[in-house]
């Protein structure tokens, strides 16, 4: 486990954060806006997160949206690996059941020969897409390849990234490449590092195995935020020391999106909450602009939607959305935060982080 798997909390490195901050880019798409378009956006958050002193920047894995270009988090991440020095890079996450384990560790053995001591593999078990997307990446038949041999394969994937099957199994003599089998090569030398794996979840089933595993365990409050609390709970009471970690790690995902002005930020979130509705309605699409979302007629439905699903969302003025923060960390003793921003602008998603990093004083390196 790379030895800054953990940040340390010294001096000012992480301002008056009541825990570590880092980056969850989805890398969406807005109406008018192409996958280019978010891509080159991506590379000035990473940018901007590692230079403003958060501690990671990850993309999760997304299939069959068309506001969401984050398909290929490996490929995602090798481009940003090219265009950051500092900042640990990974998948929040990546969705172990749509992949062979082998493909998976030879991909994140990569990416760590690429940005060596900065990588993270952040795994689910979701499919991250509709039923019928999920059985044409698995190639399973619908109905195949439910997740339900996710710990199983998990422990497959470990294995090959640490290159230790036991004798007599059929893959003992299966080598992930990059990997360990090149240091007892002849001639070889042993990478000191390999990408840190964390479980992702949005209830109890990863985070009582993440606990049971001692693995560090990331909870996705953006989306089931009614659950956050009972699954950390859950987690840190199955956590058992692993050789990873000796003690429970908890990072929460939250919504944020900080603006100038409270009501920029109120039309911002509408536009966010208005695509939400038509992904739910089997009508998955571009991030719409504010003003098409002010325009919208929403049924009765869909008005109580929009209000509970943005009473989750931290938004608001610099200061209002900090103390949002400080309160989510409070309630759910987070060690770390990691903030994902929804807006059909990628200069507002950008201005966003920089206000949050302001609010908390956190400090701007070169």
């Amino acid at each position: 486990m790379p030895a800054d798997f953990t940040p340390a909390l010294r001096g000012t490195a992480h301002g008056s954060a009541p825990a570590p901050l880092s980056v969850l880019d989805l890398l969406t798409v807005g109406a008018g806006r192409t996958s280019s378009d978010a891509l080159r956006t991506g590379v000035e958050i990473a940018r901007l997160a590692e230079r403003r002193g958060f501690h990671r920047y990850w993309v999760a894995e997304h299939h069959a949206m068309p506001g969401v270009a984050s398909t290929s988090p490996a490929v995602i991440l090798a481009h940003m690996a090219a265009h950051t020095d500092r900042i640990r890079l990974g998948s929040g996450g990546v969705m172990l059941p749509n992949h062979a384990s082998l493909v998976i560790a030879e991909q994140f053995g990569t990416l760590e020969a690429m940005a060596p001591g900065r990588v993270d593999l952040g795994l689910g078990r979701a499919p991250g897409t509709d039923g019928a997307t999920a059985a044409a990446l698995r190639r399973t038949g619908p109905g195949g390849g439910d997740g339900d041999d996710f710990p199983q394969q998990l422990d497959e994937l470990v294995r090959f990234l640490d290159d230790d099957f036991p004798r007599g199994h059929p893959y003992r003599q299966v080598h992930a490449v990059p990997g360990p089998v090149q240091g007892s090569s002849p001639g070889g030398v042993q990478s000191p590092d390999r990408p840190a794996v964390w479980l992702l979840g949005s209830s109890g089933f990863s985070a009582q195995l993440a606990g049971a595993l001692g693995l560090p365990f990331a909870f996705a409050h953006h989306f089931a935020a009614h659950n956050t609390v009972p699954a950390l709970d859950l987690y840190r009471e199955s956590f058992r020391p692993s050789a990873a970690l000796d003690k429970p790690y908890a990072l929460v995902a939250a919504s944020a999106l900080a603006t100038d002005e409270d009501e920029e930020a109120r039309r911002q979130v509408l536009a966010y909450a208005l695509s939400m509705i038509r992904l739910r309605s089997g009508r998955p699409g571009l991030i719409p602009t504010p003003e098409e979302a002010e325009a919208y007629p929403y049924s009765l439905a869909e008005r109580n939607f929009v209000r509970s699903w943005n009473s989750d969302v931290i938004h608001g003025t610099p200061d209002e959305v900090r103390a949002g923060l400080d309160d989510l960390q409070k309630r759910t003793g987070a060690d770390e935060l990691m903030l994902t921003t929804y807006a059909h602008d990628d200069i507002v998603r950008l201005r966003s982080y920089e206000l949050i990093a302001n609010a908390y004083g956190l400090p701007t390196s070169a």
